[in-house]
């Protein structure tokens, strides 16, 4: 039995001796020093990551044909190897959550060495970190891959991704579902057994799961100038709050601006999901306005939302005209039991410096605001200016977000304990969005924003698609595509309206049922 296991352990030991052999070999070779730090891909040096986050998987953007990457938890206690003879370096799911578990509260140190097959040297790289804070983000995320095309819905899909591992899986196929469009996604304070998402189409209705069951709704009543479209979800769970849109897209023969999404006009409601009745946000305000992105604050009271003056150019809009509208940011107090708000208040004035907001945002903790901002407009996924703002709520102080690029940087969402950020950005080939997240430390302790890891890290070259509102879970959802299949059986419930009195004015009547040629129609109906 001894002699068995020694000529096992031999054969062992050459199989082991021919591997390492096949990708080189550092024995003899003299260590040079590169006095730089080495080119990756994705650029995932100095990042600020979760300690809960998958294998930062990279390739080497350097010459050479034999690779090593040593990784280095905070004590020097635990690393990892890892050799390549392509550059690209995949760290095993098991150490990694060792070494990243043991980096928590420091970082983690990069060594990087290359060397070009019948080289005598061997260069070393400076070496890089990934700082690790002790706040982990929430596990999973959901978002909606679509291509970025302007209105062909034909492949829609709603994905949930572990970030702490590479398993993806998809949550809604329209290719089951009549081609249907499917869009605006939202859970009931991170919950994944609690959620809502519309479905445009023969199947169409919004769809509110709840602990595994669905309803099957339309929160549209008549005074609406349009369907249910933009949600967010009261904290209580009781009411989802919606704007509702006649949205048009324009299209321009202008190499700087090839396209524009605009609002004819818009409003923002309340849904009551327990009562199936349907609320205006109205405070007796007769100033004509645009409303939309409802945004509820963590405790509420109150409802954020953006705000512009509504043109005066009529039913019809060119690009001159769209370039006036610009959106600010107010607020309307809220009271849960009766479903009533207060006056409405300006919290961020963009407008006054020419700018126009979008999607705010609020920090768990109700201290901050996060928004989107740029030039004109309502849709900033199209407006390569647009830029991730900071407003302290207590003081009124903004300022623009260290973590954004020269390309488009927008829709955003925050960690359920207020420490991470994940957004969309245009940064990687200014076309397709990519779903980035950021270290939130405090006002001005921000860490450099990651592109969400992948087990190749080569998948965003290969794929087409644009990530679409991205949004922390904190769980799996336990459904699937089947699921939504057998729920367009459900009956469509109308909603009631909860204010019967109110009604479109004939301005805002004749603006809904516009249409500049045969069978346009608004973009989310």
């Amino acid at each position: 039995m001894s002699r068995g296991r020694n000529i096992t352990s031999v054969l062992l030991f050459l199989s082991g001796l021919l591997l390492f052999s096949g990708c080189g070999s550092e024995s003899g070779l003299e260590i040079v020093s590169t006095g730089r730090k080495p080119v990756i891909e994705p650029d995932y040096t100095d990042v600020t990551i979760p300690p809960n986050i998958a294998p930062m998987n990279f390739r080497i953007g350097e010459p050479g044909s034999y690779f090593r990457v040593k990784a280095t938890d905070g004590s020097g206690s635990l690393s990892i190897d890892v050799k390549s003879s392509d550059g690209v370096i995949q760290f095993p799911e098991r150490s990694w959550k060792k070494l990243t578990a043991g980096s928590a509260g420091s970082r983690i140190t990069f060594e990087v060495f290359a060397s070009v097959k019948g080289s005598t040297t061997l260069e070393k790289f400076e070496p890089f970190h990934m700082n690790v804070p002790e706040e982990p983000a929430d596990p999973y995320l959901a978002y909606r891959l679509i291509y970025p095309g302007y209105y062909n819905w034909s492949n829609i899909r709603i994905m949930q991704r572990s970030i702490e591992s590479f398993s993806e899986e998809t949550l809604i196929d329209n290719k089951i579902l009549d081609m249907n469009c499917i869009n605006c996604h939202s859970f009931n304070q991170y919950n994944p057994e609690k959620f809502m998402v519309h479905i445009r189409g023969s199947n169409n209705g919004t769809y509110i799961a709840d602990k595994g069951s669905f309803r099957r709704v339309d929160p549209k009543v008549e005074s609406m100038p349009g369907g249910a479209t933009y949600p967010s979800w009261h904290p209580g769970g009781k009411y989802i709050a919606y704007s509702s849109n006649q949205v048009r897209q324009g299209f321009y023969a202008r190499p700087e601006k090839l396209i524009e999404v605009f609002d004819l006009v818009s409003d923002i409601v309340v849904y009551d999901v327990e009562k199936n009745l349907t609320y205006h946000a109205d405070d007796d305000d007769t100033t004509s306005y645009l409303k939309t992105f409802p945004s509820w604050s963590p405790d509420g009271r109150y409802l954020y939302f953006c705000r512009a003056l509504q043109p005066g150019t009529g039913s019809t809009m060119e690009l001159e005209d769209i370039e006036e509208i610009r959106y600010d940011i107010v607020r309307m107090p809220f009271d849960p039991e009766t479903a009533g708000f207060g006056k409405s208040e300006l919290v961020f004035n963009a407008s006054a410096n020419g700018k126009s907001a979008s999607f705010p945002r609020i920090s768990p903790d109700g201290r901050y605001m996060v928004i989107t901002l740029h030039d004109f407009g309502t849709f900033p996924i199209w407006h390569k200016e647009a830029d991730l703002h900071i407003i302290d709520l207590n003081t009124g102080e903004s300022k623009k977000m260290d973590l954004n690029s020269s390309e488009t940087d927008s829709y955003h969402t925050w960690s359920s304990n207020g420490k991470w950020l994940v957004f969309s950005s245009k940064r990687t080939d200014g076309r397709t969005t990519r779903p980035f997240l950021a270290y939130f430390g405090s006002w001005d302790n921000t860490g450099k924003p990651f592109i969400l890891p992948q087990e190749d890290p080569a998948y965003y070259d290969k794929l087409m698609e644009s990530y679409n509102i991205p949004e922390f879970i904190s769980g799996r959802i336990n459904l699937g595509p089947r699921d939504f299949a057998k729920a367009t059986a459900n009956e469509l419930v109308a909603a009631k309206p909860g204010d019967p009195g109110k009604s479109l004015s004939r301005e805002d009547l004749e603006k809904a049922g516009v249409k500049r040629n045969p069978g346009e129609r608004s973009i989310h109906e």
